[in-house]
């Protein structure tokens, strides 16, 4: 009965087809198997390619995976510029004919069809050859995709085997596939390159501005800066914990008040502000709002410009003006009073002349008038000279003349506050190249500020000391000009403040605090300093210190060489 049956299958064909059946699941199963293996192959290229990558590696990682998949001996990609294709990259790079492909390629049939086709490359008149190497292998078979870019055809992905016929219907699907991921590939690497250029070129330029600039978002964290705070503010910066721009810039924990975000926040508008620092340095701070794409305020930009110089210059043309406009009212006034004063002084000297015999008390009250009248002219010669300021720059100066005149001009004001004047003056003091009016504007502003800081003192003796010095430092001479009071003195906290342009601890009808600023700029234009020795309820000593150009000079002689551009 067993061997019936089995004849009886044998003869219907059931066992044929059982068999059949069987060949082909298994045929079935192995195309899943290869197809998955593509699939695999194009995520793990996907994954592998780096959008930094150059495209030579990007078909170098390529080239190196696809015989797990198919056939390959050669992998190239022709771009399409200006019409033309051109082969871009290839590997191995001895499968190769150089440069342009002809118009009459093949290759080209493929950007019109738009589609993978295959084909035998010794029909074609671009041809691959082994170039190298001591076996010669020619390509016998090309799968060609067109890669696409925006829907156009930027180029041909090329696959080629030394094997016949080595690409059918389901290969040439993979090789579409893989053209598609690989003009992705090649498109986001351009892409990433131009993004990447356009950061350095903007990282570039925002490092290149000299002044500080920060992005700050709108919980006040600071998100860029250019590293260009001043070293004085930089320490701060480093030490700070918290990386809130409130604990950053001024050691705070919490919002400044009146912050600038919080008005950005408000009215989305810039916001300009001046911030003095604890070191008397003035910042100029330009707050403008960032949008994201729905407009709305994503951050803030914070540009930082120190314009402590240029108020100090502004100071100096301030100040400067108003020298100018007094040494014009002096003169006026001066050149008013001289005629009258040459006229009391004729008439009480020939006064004088007549009564010395007849009238000697007469004649030593003429002499009083005489000597005041003289005393006057001489004031008056000082106002015209500290007038002049713009038709002396330079000149060999005596030092100590220069302050008897300044002492000449305002010693009454400062004996009318019982404050005794005591001159210390080195007689043997040498000559030094400077300009004369505005050593006496320095001197002048020494000596104001001494009164004024004796004003406020109660003590049985109010004392200002005059003094200049010759001194040696640094292998050179200098010539020191010192005011020394006893008054009320300085804070130590405040000392590096007294400098700045508009910074004065006077009632405002007292002081501008622009003359220290001026008298600082004096000195640095004569390549000198100005240095300053306070304590707070003892007295304060103002220094300028000016260098001899020519040590050689005799005291009161011939002048030395004189300095350069002295300009203040």
């Amino acid at each position: 009965m067993k061997e019936r049956g089995k004849l009886l299958e044998q003869l219907t064909g059931v066992d044929s087809s059982k068999l059949n059946y069987y060949v082909e699941l298994k045929k079935r199963n192995q195309e899943v198997l290869i197809q998955n293996s593509r699939l695999e192959l194009l995520q793990q290229l996907t994954r592998d390619i780096n959008i930094d990558m150059s495209i030579g590696d990007i078909i170098a990682r390529a080239f190196l995976k696809l015989p797990e998949a198919l056939p390959c001996d050669f992998l190239g990609i022709a771009k399409l510029q200006d019409d033309e294709l051109r082969l871009f990259a290839m590997v191995p790079k001895s499968f190769f004919s150089a440069g342009t492909i002809p118009h009459d390629s093949l290759l080209y049939g493929v950007l019109e069809k738009k589609t993978a086709t295959s084909y035998c490359p010794t029909k074609d008149t671009f041809t691959f050859a082994r170039a190298a190497g001591e076996e010669r292998h020619t390509l016998r078979s090309l799968a060609v995709a067109p890669m696409f870019e925006r829907a156009s055809a930027s180029g041909v992905l090329i696959l080629g085997s030394t094997q016949q016929s080595a690409y059918a219907g389901a290969e040439l699907n993979f090789v579409q596939h893989l053209a598609d991921q690989l003009a992705i590939s090649l498109q986001n690497a351009r892409l990433y390159k131009q993004v990447s250029r356009a950061k350095k070129e903007w990282e570039a330029t925002f490092q290149a501005v000299t002044d500080p600039i920060l992005l700050v978002d709108t919980d006040y964290n600071v998100l860029l800066h250019n590293d260009r705070l001043p070293p004085s503010m930089a320490e701060g910066w480093n030490r700070a914990i918290s990386n809130k721009c409130f604990a950053k810039l001024r050691g705070l924990d919490e919002p400044c008040e009146n912050c600038p975000i919080q008005e950005i926040k408000k009215t989305g508008k810039p916001v300009f502000q001046r911030w003095r620092t604890e070191e008397g340095n003035f910042l100029d701070l330009s707050y403008y709002p960032v949008l994201n794409e729905d407009k709305q305020l994503a951050a803030v930009t914070i540009i930082m410009k120190d314009v402590t110089k240029k108020l100090k210059m502004e100071a100096q043309l301030v100040q400067s003006a108003k020298m100018v406009a007094l040494g014009v009212m002096a003169a006026g006034v001066a050149h008013e009073l001289n005629s009258p004063m040459t006229v009391i002084i004729g008439t009480a000297q020939m006064l004088a002349r007549d009564k010395r015999e007849e009238d000697p008390e007469g004649a030593e009250a003429l002499e009083d008038i005489i000597n005041c009248g003289l005393r006057c002219k001489r004031i008056i010669q000082n106002l015209l000279t500290f007038s002049r300021q713009d038709q002396a720059p330079v000149a060999a100066i005596d030092l100590n003349a220069e302050a008897k005149r300044v002492l000449d001009m305002i010693k009454y004001q400062i004996n009318r506050n019982q404050i005794a004047i005591v001159e210390r003056f080195d007689k043997e003091l040498p000559r030094l190249n400077a300009n004369g009016p505005q050593i006496q504007q320095v001197l002048t502003n020494f000596l104001i500020n001494a009164r004024d800081a004796l004003s406020d003192v109660e003590r049985l003796e109010k004392t200002i000391e005059v003094t200049t010095a010759v001194s040696s430092e640094g292998g050179r001479r200098w010539v020191t000009l010192s005011v020394l009071d006893n008054g009320v003195g300085i804070a130590a906290e405040n000392l590096s403040k007294i400098f700045t342009p508009f910074y004065t601890s006077k009632e405002a009808s007292k002081g501008t605090g622009l003359g220290l600023s001026v008298s600082l700029g004096i000195a640095e234009s004569h390549h000198g300093r100005i240095e300053v020795e306070s304590r707070l309820g003892e007295g304060s000593c103002f220094k300028l210190i000016l260098p001899l150009e020519n040590d050689d000079a005799e005291p009161g002689g011939r002048p030395g060489n004189p300095v350069s551009n002295p300009g203040a």
